[in-house]
C-alpha cells in the first residue's frame, strides 16, 4: 500500500477519537452540564467496575491461549521499556527546562505512562474494520487486536499504580518536606519538652507496674488480643492502600480470569464459542465490554475541560514533553521492536509489532491525572499538559500509526 493509502487508513480512528472527545467537551460545558464533575465521577465508577473489566476479561478469554501466552512474553518487556526510557527522558527534560518543584513528579509521570489502554482499544478496531487495513481479514484482525490491546490495558495499568505512583508520591512527600521544615522544627521542639515532662514519665511506671499486678493468665489473652489487633490492622492497610487496590483492580482481575479461561481448555470449551454450554456468559461480558469504548472517550473529552480553565504550565516544559511522547519515544521504540524482531524475541505478526511499537506515540495516561488528584500536586497543570498532548495526538498519532503500518506491512 502506498503512503497516502495507509495515511487514510490511519487517519480515520484519529477522526473517530477527536469527534467523540469534541462531544464529550461539549457535554461538560457550563450551559450543558450532561457531563458535570458528579456525572462524571459516577460514569468513571461504571467504566472502571463494570465496563472495562469485562471488555478487558472478554477478549482475553475468547483470544488468550497457551501458546498465544508464551509467544506474548515480549509486550510486558515493551512496556516496562517505555515507562523507563520515559522516566529518564522526563528528568532530563526537568533538568533543561527548570519547572516548579511541585510538578517534577508530575512531568515524569507524563513522559513515563502513556495511553496503553483506551486508545489502542479505540484504533485498533476501527483499523481493523477499514478496507484498507494492511493487516487483512477484518474479524480475525479485530478478534486478535482486541486481545493485544486488552493485554496492553490490563500491563499497563499494573505499572501506572506500581511505578508512576509511587513516583509521583515521594516527589509530593519531598516537596511537602521542604515546605514544612520551620514548622517541623517547632513541632520536634515542642515534644521534645512534653516527653522529658515528669507526668509522663509517672504514667510510664503507673504503666508498668499495672502490668506486673495483671496474672499470668490475662497478660497472654491481652498479648493474644494485641497480636490480632495488629494483624487485621496491617491487612486493613494493605487493602485500603491505593497502590495496592491500583495494582489489583478491576481491569487487572478481569484479565486474571480472562487469562485462566483462556488458558485452561476445559474453561475455554465450557464458556467460548457458540456450542459452549456457558456461551452466555461470553455474550454478556461481550455486551458490557462494548460500551466501554464510547463511554471512555466521552468522559476523557469531559476532563479535559479542565485544561482550559487551568493554571498556566512553563511552555517550554509542555513542549519538552511534547517532544518526549512524540518524537523521542516513538524512534527508541522503532529501534527497539525493530532489534527485537531481527533477534528473534518478537513474533512475525504484523499487527502484533504494530501494537508494540503504537505504544511509544501515544498521550500520557489518563490516570496521571487521577494519581496527582490524590497527592493534591500539579492538578491544574496536569490539565494543561493533558490539554496539549491530546489535542495534538491527532497529528502526530496519525503520522507514527501510518509510519508503523508501512513499516511492519
Amino acid at each position: 500500500m502506498g503512503f497516502l493509502e495507509l495515511f487514510s487508513v490511519a487517519s480515520f480512528p484519529v477522526i473517530k477519537v477527536l469527534l467523540l472527545t469534541a462531544i464529550g467537551l461539549l457535554l461538560a460545558l457550563d450551559n450543558i452540564n450532561l457531563l458535570g464533575k458528579d456525572a462524571r465521577n459516577q460514569t468513571n465508577h461504571l467504566v472502571h467496575y463494570v465496563f472495562n473489566p469485562a471488555m478487558v476479561g472478554g477478549n482475553l478469554a475468547e483470544t488468550i491461549t497457551y501458546e498465544n501466552v508464551v509467544l506474548l512474553w515480549f509486550m510486558p518487556v515493551n512496556i516496562l521499556v517505555t515507562f523507563l526510557l520515559g522516566s529518564a527522558l522526563g528528568w532530563i527534560t526537568i533538568k533543561l527546562t527548570r519547572p516548579p518543584k511541585n510538578i517534577e513528579g508530575l512531568i515524569v509521570g507524563v513522559c513515563s505512562a502513556g495511553n496503553l489502554g483506551n486508545l489502542p482499544i479505540i484504533i485498533i478496531p476501527a483499523i481493523c474494520q477499514d478496507k484498507g487495513s494492511p493487516f487483512g481479514d477484518p474479524d480475525v484482525c479485530y478478534q486478535y487486536g482486541m486481545a493485544y490491546a486488552s493485554l496492553s490495558m490490563a500491563i499497563g495499568a499494573i505499572f501506572i499504580w506500581t511505578y508512576v505512583y509511587n513516583i509521583m508520591r515521594i516527589s509530593s512527600s519531598n516537596v511537602q518536606k521542604e515546605g514544612n521544615e520551620s514548622s517541623d522544627s517547632v513541632t520536634l521542639a515542642t515534644s521534645e519538652d512534653v516527653s522529658e515532662s515528669p507526668i509522663e514519665g509517672c504514667s510510664e511506671n503507673i504503666n508498668s507496674a499495672y502490668r506486673l499486678l495483671l496474672s499470668k493468665n490475662e497478660s497472654e489473652q491481652e498479648v493474644k488480643v494485641r497480636i490480632f489487633d495488629k494483624i487485621m490492622h496491617k491487612c486493613g492497610m494493605i487493602l485500603d492502600n491505593p497502590n495496592f487496590r491500583g495494582v489489583f483492580s478491576p481491569a487487572t482481575l478481569g484479565a486474571i480470569v480472562g487469562f485462566i479461561v483462556g488458558v485452561v481448555p476445559k474453561l475455554h470449551s465450557l464458556m467460548i464459542g457458540s456450542n459452549a454450554p456457558l456461551h452466555v456468559i461470553e455474550d454478556s461480558a461481550s455486551m458490557l465490554g462494548d460500551a466501554a469504548i464510547p463511554i471512555t472517550t466521552l468522559i476523557m473529552g469531559a476532563n479535559l475541560l479542565k485544561g482550559l480553565k487551568g493554571a498556566s504550565t512553563p511552555f517550554w516544559t509542555i513542549i519538552g514533553i511534547i517532544a518526549v511522547r512524540y518524537i523521542m519515544l516513538p524512534i527508541f521504540g522503532v529501534v527497539i521492536v525493530k532489534g527485537a524482531t531481527h533477534l528473534g524475541l518478537v513474533q512475525v505478526d504484523p499487527l502484533y509489532q504494530f501494537i508494540l511499537l503504537l505504544q511509544y506515540a501515544l498521550p500520557p495516561a489518563m490516570a496521571i491525572g487521577t494519581i496527582a488528584q490524590l497527592f493534591g500536586a500539579g492538578e491544574s497543570e496536569c490539565s494543561m499538559i493533558m490539554l496539549w498532548t491530546y489535542a495534538l495526538a491527532s497529528i502526530a498519532v496519525t503520522l507514527w500509526s501510518t509510519f508503523f503500518m508501512w513499516l511492519v506491512s
